[in-house]
Parts: C-alpha cells; sequence; structure tokens
C-alpha cells in the first residue's frame, strides 16, 4: 500500500494460466465469495493472453490467467455478473475473441477494423405507436466530446437510453508501447485531461513498483496533495455545470469562481493549473515552502469559508431539491450490479474508496473521511461532491501543517524486473484509476492496460436515465460527469 495508490506486483510465470473453462468457472466462483473484478484484459493474435485482476475482501490483489485461440474463446460471464460487461465488449472489440452466449457485444469503441462500423451501427429500438426517438449529438452545441445519445421516448418520459462513444479513440494504449516505459509521463497526462494527477499517479506507481523505487512520505504527501487539489477543482467544476443547468446562478458563478483559485494553487505547486508535469517516476516537481505556504494556506481558507456559504445557499434552494430529487436515481443493488465505480457507486450506497482504511502512505500518515449517501439520486451525487469537497479541504489544510516544506525530488529509475505484473490503482475524483504494466524476460515493457472509471459508469448513467424526463437528461448527465477521452482511450 502506497498512500492512495494500491499497487501490487505479482511474478507473471507464478501466475497459473489456466483453461479457458477453469478460468471461467475460478472468475464466477471468486465473485460470488465476494472478491471485485478490477479489470479484465487481453492480448495477442492468434494465442490470445487474457488477465483478470481481482480485489479481495481484505484487500489483497490476485490475478486469474487463461490463453485462447480467437475462434476457441470462452463461454461469456456478462448475463451472470453484468459488471463484466464493459470488459468482455471491449476484449472481444480489440482481439476478435469468441464470447458464446454473450447477450450484447457492441463495441466501446470501434477501434482497428470495426473502426468503419462507427455510423452504421444498429441502436436497439422499441416499437410502439406513441414511441418516439430522440437523437442527439455526436456533435453538441458548445465545448464539448463527441457522443451519440438515443433515447427512445413515450412522450417526456424515457424508456431506454443508448449510449454511442467512440469518436474520440486515440489508440492511447498502442501508442505507449515502443518508447521507453520511463518517458511516458507526458502522453500519461492527456488521457483523460481532467485527471492528469490520477492517471500519471496511477502511472509512476506500477513501474516504481517494477523499478524496486521506494518513496520517502514527504514526497507521498506533495503527490496527494496534488490529487485533493484536483479532486476540489473538479468537484466544483461539477457543482458550476449542475447549478448552470438549474438557472441557480448564483451556484455556477459562485462555485465556478472558486475552482479557479483550486487550479490556480496547483499552478503555484508545480507551474501547471492541471497538474502537467507535477509527477515524474521516481518522485515530483512540487514545491511548497517559504511565502507560498502562507500562500496556499489562505486559498484553502478562502475556499472553506466561501464554499461554506455557498453550499448553504445552494443545497437550501428550493429549485435545487425539487430539479434534483428523485432523478436520475441508481439504486445501491443496481450499482453493485453493474461494478459502478467512484463518486457515482459511494452516492448508490457502495463504500468504494481507495484511500480509505490506508495502513502507510499520506492517507495512513493523515486519514481522510470518505463520504457514502444512500439515495442514489442527483441530489446525492450533488451532495457528495459537497461532503468530499469539504473532506479534503480539510486534509490538505492537515497535511499543510504537519509537512509545511516539499521541494522537487526523483530518483533515476534502474532496470524494470524481468516477467512482473506491476497492477496500480488510484481513487481519482472521479473514481478508480487502473494501470497494469508487464514485462517481458528482458525487463522491456511487454503490455500497458489503462483504465479509466468512465469505462465503468456510462451504463449507470444509461440505466438511471430510465422513466425519467427527457429534460432531466442534462442534470443526470453532468451529476455522472463522465470522460468521453477516459472512455475512447
Amino acid at each position: 500500500m502506497s498512500s492512495s495508490a494500491l499497487v501490487c506486483r505479482l511474478d507473471a510465470n507464478a501466475i497459473p494460466v489456466l483453461g479457458p473453462r477453469e478460468w471461467r468457472d475460478q472468475l464466477a466462483l471468486r465473485c460470488q465469495l465476494g472478491a471485485r473484478c478490477l479489470t479484465l484484459f487481453g492480448h495477442g493474435e492468434q494465442c490470445i493472453r487474457i488477465t483478470a485482476v481481482l480485489r479481495e475482501a481484505d484487500g489483497s490483489l490476485h490475478a486469474l490467467r487463461t490463453e485462447t485461440s480467437r475462434d476457441q474463446g470462452y463461454p461469456e460471464l456478462t448475463t451472470q455478473w453484468p459488471a463484466l460487461h464493459c470488459f468482455e465488449r471491449e476484449l472481444h472489440e480489440q482481439t476478435g475473441l469468441n464470447l458464446a452466449g454473450h447477450p450484447w457485444l457492441k463495441p466501446i469503441r470501434f477501434e482497428g477494423r470495426d473502426r468503419a462500423a462507427l455510423d452504421s451501427y444498429p441502436f436497439y429500438r422499441i416499437e410502439g405507436k406513441e414511441v418516439h426517438e430522440v437523437a442527439v449529438g455526436p456533435i453538441h452545441a458548445g465545448v464539448i466530446e463527441p457522443g451519440s445519445f438515443r433515447f427512445q421516448c413515450l412522450g417526456e418520459r424515457v424508456l431506454h437510453l443508448e449510449i454511442h462513444l467512440g469518436y474520440q479513440h486515440r489508440g492511447v494504449e498502442r501508442l505507449l508501447h515502443g518508447r521507453d516505459p520511463r518517458s511516458l509521463a507526458p502522453w500519461i497526462e492527456t488521457i483523460a485531461g481532467d485527471s492528469s494527477i490520477a492517471h500519471t499517479w496511477a502511472y509512476c506507481a506500477a513501474l516504481e513498483s517494477l523499478a524496486d523505487c521506494a518513496l520517502d512520505l514527504e514526497l507521498e504527501i506533495a503527490r496527494a496533495a496534488a490529487l485533493e487539489l484536483e479532486r476540489v477543482a473538479m468537484h466544483l467544476a461539477g457543482l458550476s455545470g449542475l447549478a448552470a443547468d438549474l438557472g441557480f446562478l448564483q451556484g455556477a458563478s459562485t462555485y465556478g469562481r472558486l475552482r479557479t483559485t483550486a487550479i490556480n494553487t496547483t499552478q503555484r505547486l508545480c507551474g501547471s493549473r492541471f497538474g502537467r508535469g507535477a509527477l515524474r517516476p521516481g518522485g515530483s516537481r512540487l514545491r511548497l515552502d517559504g511565502d507560498l505556504v502562507k500562500t496556499v494556506r489562505e486559498n484553502l481558507e478562502l475556499l472553506r469559508a466561501d464554499l461554506a456559504l455557498i453550499d448553504e445557499l445552494f443545497l437550501s434552494s428550493w429549485t435545487v431539491r425539487h430539479r434534483l430529487r428523485g432523478v436520475g436515481v441508481l439504486t445501491e443493488p443496481r450499482a453493485r450490479e453493474l461494478g459502478i465505480v467512484g463518486l457515482a457507486a459511494r452516492a448508490s450506497g457502495v463504500p468504494l474508496d481507495a484511500r480509505a482504511g490506508a495502513a502507510s502512505g499520506a492517507y495512513g500518515a493523515i486519514p481522510i473521511e470518505s463520504v457514502t449517501l444512500s439515495d442514489g439520486d442527483c441530489w446525492a451525487r450533488a451532495r457528495l461532491r459537497c461532503e468530499e469537497l469539504g473532506a479534503s479541504l480539510r486534509w490538505l489544510a492537515g497535511s499543510v501543517a504537519l509537512y509545511p516544506s516539499w521541494q522537487p525530488s526523483r530518483q533515476i529509475l534502474g532496470p524494470l524486473a524481468p516477467n512482473q505484473l506491476a497492477i496500480a490503482l488510484v481513487e481519482g475524483w472521479r473514481g478508480e484509476v487502473i494501470h497494469c504494466l508487464e514485462t517481458d524476460a528482458s525487463g522491456t515493457l511487454a503490455h500497458y492496460k489503462v483504465q479509466d472509471p468512465s469505462l465503468r459508469n456510462w451504463m449507470g448513467l444509461a440505466i438511471a436515465m430510465r422513466q425519467n424526463e427527457i429534460s432531466d437528461f442534462p442534470i443526470c448527465n453532468k451529476s455522472f460527469d463522465l470522460s468521453y477521452c477516459g472512455n475512447d482511450l
């Protein structure tokens, strides 16, 4: 355990390679016994190697592995475990693997040979004399990434929403191969621009594990502070957007103004408002000393004081309550079934937070409060942001009080250990960011898997919209606040 980054390094040669059916049965059994599948991925041409990473109830990480041909594949798991649907769909899309009996092999992002099918995808339709379809996107009004949304409606009521992404596909994972893995940080920072710190930390943690590089606590504190500032900035952006959609202009302007304070604080610490360049393998470029300590404390106090005022106005407004309560409900059983993560999961009563209960590192030295609500609606997702803002600001104030001096430092990483699989999980503001790096017999990077929490949560948005009015979609969409490019890696 390394502060917010949960890191596990496994000897790839020691991971048993099971037969496809035995692998499938073992995975289903472990899930039935309470393990949670963090990621599932495959790579290869004729012989496809599939890896499932599981987190057990005690917090430990384990991997299950199999090898199979494209035609043989294995019997699907989505019907029994819907949380695996995004992984199996991606696996089929990337490798062409046969998943016998799979109910819905819709592509995740239309990679490679399927790219030409992007505009001809057959959307699901509900037939009925009074049922009509509303198509939104892929090009939207305003500055927003492209994505297509098809609503099947009865009057104003949404019966079904199908979300169609892939327009931002950049082939990120392929771009990470063939380069020195120590030099990938500038690419990693742009995987999802609103989560630069979270993705870069996961990358650094996995790489440092492979290089046997241990970091001191001061550096861990500095990284965690950058992560919490990123969380503060993005929660403020989300609340500002929600308030604007509701017509609550005091909230839209004030939350937006305070976001500027948050990102300007990050800029003072590392030179970039979005944390670009802040983290590098073996160290960080974050600096806190001298007069800057006073500035950071003043900024944190400004955020705390002004948030107390605007949160009270926002949460007590009858207009806000009326528009958010009972809208876009995602129940706890459904959130668990779909494998929802991050703030969307915690707002539905699922207490998933990689920072909670850390035994060491930054969050071991300075524990952070983890918030869980049970309503599962847009109101809960808004309130959760307010609660997490307070928790992050209290953590930041405590960290600056206990560790008022950070200096840029960096260790030169040595050779990467051969035949190893390193898995790193960081609790970004949106949810679990996962990076898996595997080396070959020479210590060269053999495979790199990246997972943004948006991959798991888009289906939650589609389900939450059912039986709501179509006019509620902007509010529901903003309450989840998912990344298009994070999905379209």
